[in-house]
Order: C-alpha cells, then structure tokens, then sequence
C-alpha cells in the first residue's frame, strides 16, 4: 500500500509539530541558553582577572618611576656640586691670573 504525496506530507507535519511541542527540544534551547550564561561569566572573569593583572602592573610601574625619578634627583644634585667647584676653580683661577698679571706688570716697571 503506497502512500500518497499527501499523506507524506501531513506526517510530516505531524513530525515537525510533535518535535517542536517535545520538552527535549524545549530544554535544549534552554540548556543552549545556560551554556551561553556560562560561557559568559567566565569571559567576565576572566576579564576582571586581567584587569587585576594589569592595575598590579602599573602600580610597579609607578614603583619603578619613582625610583627613576630619585636617581634623577641625586644626579641632578652631582651637577649642581659640580657647578659650584667649577665655579670656585674659575674664581680661584681668574684671582691667580689678576694677581700674576699685577706681578709681572709691577715687577716690570
């Protein structure tokens, strides 16, 4: 007994409607939706675990900064001592050669 095309095709429905109204399909919509929940909260976090990772990163950063800055400083204080005995040495120099020169000037009268 051969089915007519008809027939083949209300099964058909009949298929489609019972698989659409079972809770299997209902539940895997449902369990889709859980996997997409759970998925979700580990990307969150994840991200705030980089986040933590990345703000402990700056803050030795600034650590290191700081340290740079200081050596700045103590190398800026190098300078400025060394400014000041070129400072006395060019003094001390132009008193010596002033004095030479009235010397010589004096003792060549």
């Amino acid at each position: 007994m051969a089915l007519a095309q008809e027939d083949i095709e209300q099964i058909q429905d009949l298929i489609k409607k019972i698989i659409l109204e079972s809770p299997e399909a209902l539940n895997a919509n449902v369990r889709y939706e859980l996997d997409l929940r759970e998925r979700t909260i580990r990307v969150e976090e994840e991200l705030k675990h980089q986040r933590e990772l990345m703000l402990e990163g700056f803050k030795q950063m600034e650590k290191r900064f700081e340290q740079v800055d200081k050596r700045f400083e103590q190398v800026d204080k190098r300078f400025e001592e060394m400014g000041r005995r070129l400072e006395r040495f060019m003094f001390w120099s132009l008193g010596i050669t002033v004095s030479c020169a009235v010397f010589v000037v004096n003792y060549l009268k």
